[in-house]
C-alpha cells in the first residue's frame, strides 16, 4: 500500500503513520516542518494554510492509495487538498470527531444522528464543530461517498498525545498521597486508544470502507475507577484514590473534562455526548480496542521517555486541577463525607 498522510508528526497521524510503517506499507508525509517524522518516510514539506502550500504533492508519479488526514481547523484547507489528491489517491480518510453531530446527541446516538448545522467546506476556522463538519463536507464533495471514510472519533488517548488529558493523569497519581478521584468509582468511560484508531483506519483503507463511523470504544469498555486504577498501578502504586462524589466535585467549582480531564458526571448531556455512542458499526468492520491498563501503560513509557512533560497543542488549553484546589477539596470532605469510596 502506498499512503500519504497529510501531517504525520503528531499524536493521530504520527501513530498512523508508525502503524503503517509497521505493516510494511510506503508512506509519504507532508508537514511543516515543525517536528521531525517518523524515520523510514518519505517527507515532502508544505504549510496548506499558505498559498501554493500544497506544491510537493505535484509531482507527475506521486499517486496513493489512500490518504489519511486529522486537520481541526479551517474546512477550506482540506477542501484543497482533497481537490488537488482526488485524481491521485484512491479513497480519502478524514480523522473527524463526534462533536459533528448536533448538541446535545442523546445517548447511545449512531451515525444518522443530526449533525450540527451551518457547516460548510469553503469556510475559514469558525469552532471546532463546524469545522470539523466542513471537512467532511469536503471530502465527500472531491471524493463522492464512495471513497470517503469519515473517521468520528471520540476520546484520543494514548502515546504521542498533546492534549494532555491522560499524560496529567499519569504524573499526578506518579506524584502520590491522597489524589480526588471523581465519582462514581463504576462510572463508565469510552475513549480509543490512539493505536488502536491507527490499525482500524488502516484495516479501512485494505477493506475498501467508505462512510461515516464512530470510532471509539464501547460504552463502558472501562469505568472511572478502572481507568485511574491502571493509571496509578503502572506509575509505581503510591496514589491513594479517594473516590468522592459528583455532588461534592461540582459544588466545589470544579470544570469537569478540562479541571479533571475525562470525567464527565453521570447523567450529564456531556456524559452522554462523551461516553454513550453506539459504535456496532466499528466493531463490526475490525475495531479491536485493548484494555485501559494497555494504555495507562504504553503512555506512561512514552510519557517517562520525554522526561514526564508531554508536548501541549499552541490551539488547546492546559488541562488540570491545581494542588491547592485539590487539597483543599480533599480537606473539607474529610475521611467520610461526600466520599464514594476509597482504594488504598
Amino acid at each position: 500500500m502506498r499512503l500519504l498522510v497529510l501531517g504525520g508528526t503528531e499524536f493521530v497521524g504520527r501513530s498512523v503513520v508508525e502503524a503503517a510503517l509497521g505493516r510494511g506499507w510506503e508512506v509519504t508525509v507532508l508537514h511543516r516542518g515543525r517536528h521531525a517524522p517518523p524515520p523510514g518516510v518519505r517527507a515532502l514539506h508544505g504549510d496548506r494554510t499558505a498559498p501554493d502550500g500544497l506544491t510537493a504533492l505535484t509531482g507527475a508519479e506521486d499517486t496513493w492509495d489512500a490518504v489519511v488526514d486529522t486537520w481541526s481547523a479551517a474546512p477550506r484547507a482540506v477542501r484543497d487538498a482533497a481537490r488537488l489528491l482526488r485524481q491521485r489517491a484512491g479513497r480519502y480518510v478524514y480523522v473527524s470527531s463526534c462533536s459533528v453531530y448536533a448538541w446535545a446527541p442523546p445517548a447511545g446516538y449512531a451515525e444518522d444522528a443530526p449533525l450540527v448545522e451551518g457547516a460548510s467546506a469553503d469556510a475559514g476556522q469558525r469552532d471546532y464543530a463546524r469545522d470539523k463538519r466542513g471537512a467532511e463536507l469536503a471530502v465527500l464533495d472531491a471524493f463522492g461517498a464512495d471513497r470517503s471514510v469519515l473517521v468520528r472519533a471520540g476520546l484520543i488517548l494514548g502515546p504521542y498525545e498533546n492534549v494532555g488529558r491522560l499524560p496529567w493523569w499519569l504524573n499526578r497519581l506518579a506524584r502520590g498521597g491522597p489524589v480526588l478521584a471523581p465519582g462514581p468509582r463504576d462510572l463508565p468511560l469510552q475513549y480509543i486508544d490512539v493505536r488502536d484508531l491507527a490499525d482500524w483506519v488502516l484495516g479501512a483503507v485494505e477493506r475498501e470502507l467508505s462512510g461515516p463511523y464512530n470510532l471509539v470504544s464501547p460504552p463502558g469498555h472501562t469505568t472511572m475507577g478502572g481507568l485511574l486504577e491502571a493509571c496509578a498501578t503502572v506509575t509505581g502504586g503510591t496514589a491513594e484514590l479517594r473516590w468522592t462524589s459528583p455532588e461534592t466535585v461540582l459544588a466545589a467549582g470544579i470544570e469537569p473534562w478540562v479541571q479533571l480531564p475525562v470525567w464527565t458526571p453521570p447523567g450529564s448531556d456531556l456524559h452522554d455526548a462523551l461516553h454513550t455512542a453506539d459504535v456496532s458499526r466499528a466493531l463490526a468492520t475490525g475495531l479491536v480496542c485493548r484494555p485501559a491498563r494497555d494504555t495507562a501503560a504504553g503512555t506512561w513509557t512514552w510519557l517517562r521517555d520525554l522526561g514526564g512533560t508531554a508536548p501541549q497543542r499552541p490551539d488547546r488549553p492546559p488541562v488540570g486541577l491545581d494542588p491547592e484546589t485539590e487539597a483543599k477539596v480533599l480537606a473539607a470532605d474529610g475521611p467520610g463525607g461526600g466520599v464514594s469510596d476509597t482504594t488504598p
